[in-house]
């Protein structure tokens, strides 16, 4: 078993399960993932990138792992990686034409990225208000507590980027983390760690059931 430490009061027992969230996964009425997200209980799945700038200074990059641990997240899976650059054209080509698409390109393409699958009640606005403004200057006039409000530098190099529906999360969790299956998660993992308890690997990066050892495919 690996050892970990038992994160302190996770909460993650009530969730409104938003009525797209069937269409955000493909799934008929019927189906026993559509009937676990349609529960109140079930827990929400985000994709959290924290970008090259921020990655590059390691002190940046902890305050950050610390921030999602700190607001109680799950760390679902979690991975390094440097984006290749076709890949990040295909991610921000809804942005394709735009003045900022090619800028943002490059820089997302210049040096390592973390990614995340962290799930939460309401995760996904969970996460986007944990960041804060997409712009630098707004986020710290209104929130100047917030990870781009604290880090962020302009707003191409703002230090992370979150999924902001849950159609959205589906497609660019599928993006970073290919082998992982959202309807089995939600099937096999989801209850167990709804349930808990639940401990964190520091060694993975991840959470896991205690008395299981199990931090789930790599």
């Amino acid at each position: 078993m690996r050892e970990g430490k038992v994160n302190p009061e996770p909460d993650f027992r009530c969730t409104g399960a938003p009525n797209d969230l069937e269409s955000g996964v493909g799934l008929g009425p019927g189906s026993e993932m559509a009937s676990i997200l349609r529960s109140p209980q079930a827990l929400q799945l985000t994709l959290a990138l924290i970008k090259p700038d921020a990655v590059a200074h390691p002190l940046i990059l902890e305050a950050v792992h610390q921030q999602i641990l700190s607001n109680k997240f799950l760390i679902v899976r979690m991975r390094e990686l440097l984006w290749r650059k076709e890949d990040c054209q295909r991610f921000y080509r809804e942005h394709e034409g735009r003045f900022f698409y090619q800028r943002l390109v490059e820089f997302m393409a210049s040096g390592p990225i973390r990614a995340y699958i962290l799930a939460h009640k309401d995760a996904i606005q969970l996460w986007r208000t944990l960041m804060g403004p997409t712009r630098v200057f707004r986020a710290r006039h209104v929130a100047p507590d917030s990870i781009r409000g604290s880090f962020g530098l302009t707003d191409t190099r703002n230090t992370t980027h979150g999924s902001d529906s849950v159609v959205s999360a589906s497609r660019e969790i599928a993006a970073f983390f290919p082998d992982f299956s959202e309807q089995r998660w939600y099937e096999e993992e989801e209850p167990q760690l709804r349930c808990g308890p639940v401990c964190y690997s520091p060694e993975g990066g991840v959470h896991y059931v205690a008395g299981t050892g199990d931090l789930g495919p790599a």
